[in-house]
């Protein structure tokens, strides 16, 4: 039987919400410290987990399915995006990575958004280090994967939407 939309968005909220827990797990418990890519991953969940509690607390019909969902979708290919960078910063051959950079704190305190912002997606040497696996596979891949799960899901979700009524 499958989920109501209200109890998939509830699930979804959740394992965004264990992801996050994990994340500080490895940090504060592990002592793995994040880089950049790695925060910036992370409050990518953040906001994908508030659209998907939204969602689910609202239980809307079609055409608010539709919202949350495109809404949802917007900062999950965010997420491809950033978790796709670290992969191919971490697949770059040793000579062609980049040298350390100052860290987080330091440039968004001491450059414009928009230059830290720049800075920190072309990423550094803290960022091309696979420090933990799982399977054979970095905290980056595993990530892009649930990411690109998360995409694949919400896609087929509009889909369905418009295929089953029509929302507008």
């Amino acid at each position: 039987m499958p989920l109501s939309y209200r109890a998939s968005r509830f699930l979804f909220f959740f394992a965004c919400h264990e992801l996050i827990v994990a994340a500080y797990y490895f940090q504060f418990v592990a002592e793995l410290a994040p880089c950049p890519l790695c925060i910036f991953q992370r409050i990518v969940f953040v906001f994908m987990a508030l659209f998907f509690l939204m969602a689910a607390l609202h239980n809307p019909r079609s055409r608010g399915k539709l919202v949350y969902d495109f809404a949802a979708l917007i900062p999950t290919l965010i997420g491809i995006f950033i978790a796709g960078r670290h992969v191919w910063l971490q697949h770059l051959p040793k000579d062609e990575v980049p040298t350390c950079g100052p860290g987080l704190n330091y440039l968004l305190d001491t450059l414009p958004f928009g230059e830290a912002l720049d800075h920190i997606l072309r990423g550094s040497g803290e960022c091309a280090e696979v420090s933990w696996t799982m399977m054979g596979f970095s905290m980056p891949e595993l990530t892009l994967g649930v990411y690109t799960g998360f995409a694949l899901i919400l896609l087929y979700s509009i889909k369905q939407n418009f295929k089953t009524r029509n929302p507008w």
